[in-house]
């Protein structure tokens, strides 16, 4: 950002040479150079806008391919250990345990199943690459049958729930729930409640810093429909409302 301010800048500040040479000599010849030295200016300055903001969707789709990439790296080992497992019981005749295994796979399609029909893109990529690549912070997800949220939500306000849930993981993140080293639990439920999509947010790692993390939130939904509440004052449990048709 540093260096196109700088080219711009020097873009602008070289039309004040031709300037100075049409106020000093006043004729046809130092207004045309004037012309189209601004001119030239003004095109290098679009140029160099231009590739940087090429350069910048560049890097994004980069992130974007990576992220892809690492997701389907990890589904794939997933994959493998489940049948590895699957096919030990059936080695060892032990079908009790072969159906246990297999319920578990089912369960975590379903699961799988049920955030991609949440439908909005930006949140199934997000919630589905933070179960991925999340580190010391692992999701519980947990959504209601048939919760369909692109259907109850218009375009910019699921991209507003998008973003404060995104906000609201970072601050369980980064604001000292986690220990350097530890791994904790974020529990993530999403339902329909008398006209609202509600989203609880819930981890034990968050009881001792409770308040501060409520503060947190209520900046993160100021200025926004969607609205924070604490479930109640003994836990750190809270929740977000947003109402359906938005």
């Amino acid at each position: 950002m540093k260096s196109l301010k700088s080219v711009i800048g020097a873009a602008v500040l070289s039309v004040a040479f031709p300037l100075g040479l049409a106020i000093m000599w006043p004729a046809l010849w130092s207004s045309l150079v004037l012309g189209l030295w601004a001119i030239a200016a003004a095109l290098i300055s679009v140029a160099t806008v231009r590739r940087h903001y090429e350069r910048e969707i560049w890097k994004q789709e980069r992130i974007l391919q990576q992220t892809a990439i690492r997701m389907l790296t990890h589904h794939r080992h997933d994959w493998m250990n489940d049948l590895q497992v699957l096919y030990g019981y059936i080695q060892l005749g032990k079908p009790d345990k072969s159906v246990q295994c297999v319920e578990r796979i089912k369960e975590r399609i379903a699961l799988d199943s049920r955030i991609a029909k949440l439908g909005i893109p930006s949140l199934v990529f997000y919630l589905q690459s933070f179960r991925t690549v999340g580190g010391s912070l692992q999701l519980d997800i947990e959504v209601e049958e048939g919760l369909h949220l692109e259907d109850l939500l218009t375009p910019e306000a699921g991209d507003e729930l998008t973003s404060v849930i995104m906000q609201m993981v970072r601050a369980c993140q980064f604001g000292g729930m986690v220990a350097q080293g530890d791994t904790r639990t974020l529990r993530l439920s999403f339902k329909q409640d008398e006209g609202d999509i509600v989203i609880v947010f819930g981890s034990d790692g968050l009881r001792g810093r409770a308040e501060a993390f409520q503060q947190q939130i209520l900046n993160i939904v100021q200025g926004k429909i969607v609205k924070a509440e604490r479930l109640a004052s003994h836990k750190a449990d809270f929740q977000l409302r947003l109402p359906m048709g938005m």
